[in-house]
């Protein structure tokens, strides 16, 4: 059992000499090698076997942390994170999953619903179709948002949709031929949240 402790104290290098000898006796403290993060420790080489009587186990860790900074990131960054989503993007699809889309172009009007989970076209409407284009006068007017509008109420009620919401876009104002197409859908018995 003498002979093994002896063997282990021999053998046992603090870990600043061991580098220091691998690095041919010159010494960088200021490097960032691998080496020097370890913390450098001021022990006797008998420390193993012949601990002293009066040591002290209180340590308050203040020699011993490894600076490993470079390796990682730091918290700042990790909290910065510019590419994360807020509690609202990531949920809105779940809270309000059928959206509306209103589309006017210089001929025509189109309005569709769609599933924004799975992407699924619920319910679409257009002036430029057989039927309302051959019995509308004009594909583009009032009275022609107001047909859009109740076909869409009736073919969204038709596939079990009651509620939907419609997001304006940046500089859209809800008002004219789009406030007349909301409007005669909310009249038709469809929720907007």
């Amino acid at each position: 059992m003498a002979a093994a402790a002896a063997c282990t104290s021999a053998s046992f290098l603090r870990s600043s000499e061991f580098f220091k000898s691998q690095r041919g006796g010159r010494d960088k403290s200021t490097s960032l090698s691998w080496s020097s993060s370890f913390p450098q420790l001021k022990l006797p080489s008998n420390f193993i076997t012949n601990p002293p009587a009066n040591l002290n186990l209180n340590l308050n860790h203040q020699g011993l942390t490894i600076q490993s900074a470079w390796t990682r990131r730091s918290r700042g960054e990790l909290a910065k994170k510019p590419n994360r989503k807020s509690w609202k993007q990531r949920t809105d699809m779940y809270m309000r999953p059928f959206l509306l889309n209103v589309f006017f172009s210089k001929r025509f009007v189109h309005a569709k619903v769609m599933h924004r989970g799975t992407s699924k076209v619920i319910s679409v409407a257009t002036t430029n179709s057989k039927d309302l284009r051959n019995t509308l006068p004009s594909l583009v007017d009032v009275n022609a948002c107001r047909v859009i509008g109740k076909l869409i109420a009736e073919r969204s009620k038709e596939a079990d949709v009651f509620a939907m919401s419609y997001e304006p876009g940046k500089n859209e104002r809800i008002e004219g031929r789009l406030g007349i197409v909301l409007d005669t859908i909310k009249e038709n018995g469809i929720i907007f949240v």
